[in-house]
């Protein structure tokens, strides 16, 4: 009967220990290194208005987005750290843990959820173009920008890039490498059109005025922005649970004000 009960003791270790398991695996979240190093590292390109943009002579960034990571960051009670990305390098940058969260006006795909996490959407957008106001009557729809002897601009390696690429065949495609001064080359006429997310598109048109956001509240696709977040359930579910209290206690909204005026 000794024996038997031994058994018994061992089962009922044996399943408390599986039962602990998934517990114990938590304790190893990316969250936990966070908090235990006291950083919490955020890759932005710094080169997509309103969310970041890179003062290159200061080295400074500023944005919605860097707002709100310095938000998450004291709510962890961990400083931030930037890490500087680009729209190509960003998934594997992630992967690489480069940084532990990717902000700054990420658009949710299915290309990148293979390999990667998003938060809860923080916008709805779409792609959408913009050109010289001038012009607004040109570009209105797909067929009539994709034609030869149109030159549609676009940064390299992201979703704009994807788009033009996959709906574009008979217009010029020219790739610039630099978003911070991509619409300066509409202004000057080096190119006639871009498509680009909706929310940038009423941002550009507030600073260069002879642009003018084309159909924004009709865009060609539907889309969402996102954080992006490696394979860690627990770290996740923080961001989440942050990012809903920041909306319902109107944290994003006075941000995406300051920002959008919207």
């Amino acid at each position: 009967m000794a024996k038997a009960g031994e058994r018994a003791c061992d089962e009922i270790l044996l399943v408390l220990a599986l039962l602990l398991a998934p517990a114990t695996g938590w304790a190893q979240s990316r969250l936990d290194d966070i908090v235990a190093h006291g950083t919490l590292k955020v890759g932005l390109t710094g080169d997509y208005r309103p969310f970041s943009l890179l003062d290159k002579a200061t080295g400074q960034y500023s944005g919605l987005d860097v707002d709100m990571a310095n938000n998450l960051a004291e709510s962890l009670g961990v400083k931030l750290k930037i890490v500087p990305t680009t729209w190509s390098t960003l998934l594997g940058d992630l992967n690489e843990g480069k940084f532990d969260v990717g902000m700054g006006g990420i658009s949710v795909n299915l290309a990148r959820q293979k390999t990667a996490f998003f938060s809860h959407p923080v916008l709805r957008v779409g792609k959408t173009p913009i050109a010289r106001c001038a012009d607004r009557a040109r570009f209105q729809t797909l067929a009539q920008i994709d034609r030869p002897g149109v030159k549609v601009i676009v940064n390299p390696g992201g979703t704009n890039e994807k788009f033009d690429r996959a709906n574009l065949k008979q217009a010029q495609i020219v790739v610039f490498p630099d978003n911070t001064r991509i619409f300066d080359e509409l202004v000057t006429k080096r190119a006639d059109v871009m498509i680009t997310d909706s929310v940038e598109t009423r941002l550009q048109q507030k600073l260069h005025p002879e642009l003018c956001a084309l159909h924004p509240d009709q865009p060609f696709d539907y889309g969402e922005l996102a954080y992006l977040l490696p394979r860690d359930i627990v770290l996740q579910q923080y961001v989440d649970q942050w990012l809903h209290l920041a909306m319902e206690n109107g944290i994003w909204r006075r941000m995406l004000e300051t920002y959008l005026g919207r």
